[in-house]
């Protein structure tokens, strides 16, 4: 496996094994969990930000490499480029190269971006302006409003703290041989 796409895969699992948490709002049990879109963002990301000056890949060439699902990835491209993240070459020769410095990009903005706002729960939205406004019915009576609230600015202000350049460098841990 390539150490680029290792590296996502143990930082994906360590951010989400750190994010996981949940809330219950009646008997509905809601979960935070990160979706391959997230990791087919840093590995595509990742990619090109080691390649060469000027140098593009193609969608197929990243799902190939990384043996990920080219549609999916496609998508996510198509993401990225519209937020200015990378950029889209068209034509034979075209692809995608980075257009960004990843270490001016956080984790919470590429998590944006791609998810939508991160929420400990449901009852917690970002509106207009308001960050972390509760929307539920209850609130003045709930016992985790509180709690929920400041474990919810903790979650944001730890995204916001990663930034994709400490995430997508290659990494410099030894990988494992399992043969």
């Amino acid at each position: 496996m390539n150490p680029y796409y290792k590296s996502a895969i143990y930082v994906i699992a360590a951010v989400a094994r750190t994010l996981k948490a949940s809330a219950t709002a009646g008997k509905r049990l809601f979960m935070l969990a990160l979706t391959k879109k997230t990791g087919y963002a840093l590995v595509a990301m990742g990619h090109l930000s080691q390649l060469d000056k000027g140098r593009l890949a193609s969608a197929r060439e990243i799902a190939s490499r990384f043996d990920v699902s080219a549609s999916l990835l496609m998508n996510v491209l198509k993401q990225l480029a519209s937020v200015g993240y990378i950029e889209s070459v068209r034509g034979s020769h075209g692809g995608y190269r980075i257009a960004i410095d990843p270490e001016e990009v956080s984790l919470g903005d590429l998590v944006g971006v791609l998810e939508g706002p991160v929420r400990l729960a449901e009852c917690v939205t970002e509106v207009a302006g308001n960050e972390g406004e509760c929307t539920c019915q209850v609130m003045a009576s709930c016992p985790v409003n509180d709690p929920v609230h400041r474990v919810q600015r903790k979650l944001k202000d730890f995204l916001s703290s990663v930034t994709l350049g400490e995430i997508v460098k290659p990494s410099s841990m030894p990988i494992e041989n399992k043969g």
